[in-house]
């Protein structure tokens, strides 16, 4: 991570700070255009650290959102909700899947759970993520409707809400 943090700060962000081994980083941005700033970072990363990831940048704002719009806020166990964050809103197709996977999982006897709101997935996994076979399914690479998207449990996203404000 400390390698992350002085690539984002080389490209003359400040600010710069990463939270444990997830991947995330905060900073102030030089620029203000969100998808010129994914690409120049995933490009600096892939030649600087040799490796190419999904990228996706949210404001601070836009993380405010989704933590304000968490269809699970009364869940005690933050680890059993997670938000995954996705390119773009997933098409009809996509739709149409995440609602087949979810029913399947509620016919085999889950509870687990998930909302699409624009362009966050919000998974409620009350029995666990790890035991989670709808968890399994949707972040299956092959044919997953959330292709791209990065998950985090609900403890990484309030404490990156904090980071921004700190």
């Amino acid at each position: 991570m400390a390698d992350l943090r002085a690539l984002v700060a080389s490209l003359g962000h400040t600010e710069v700070a990463t939270y444990i081994q997830s991947g995330n980083a905060v900073f102030t941005p030089a620029h203000a255009d969100a998808a010129a700033l994914g690409a120049e970072l995933r490009t600096a990363i892939a030649a600087k650290l040799g490796v190419d990831p999904a990228v996706l940048v949210l404001s601070r704002a836009e993380l405010a959102d989704v933590f304000s719009a968490n269809p699970y806020p009364d869940e005690p166990k933050p680890q059993y909700v997670h938000a995954v964050f996705l390119p773009g809103e997933p098409d009809a197709a996509g739709r149409q899947r995440l609602a087949e996977l979810q029913s399947a999982a509620a016919a085999a006897g889950s509870r687990d759970e998930l909302t699409l709101l624009g362009r966050t997935l919000y998974l409620h996994t009350p029995d666990g993520f790890g035991n989670s076979e709808l968890a399994k399914n949707l972040m299956a690479k092959r044919n997953s409707p959330i292709a791209g998207g990065t998950a985090r449990n609900w403890a990484t996203v309030t404490k990156l809400l904090a980071m921004c404000d700190a």
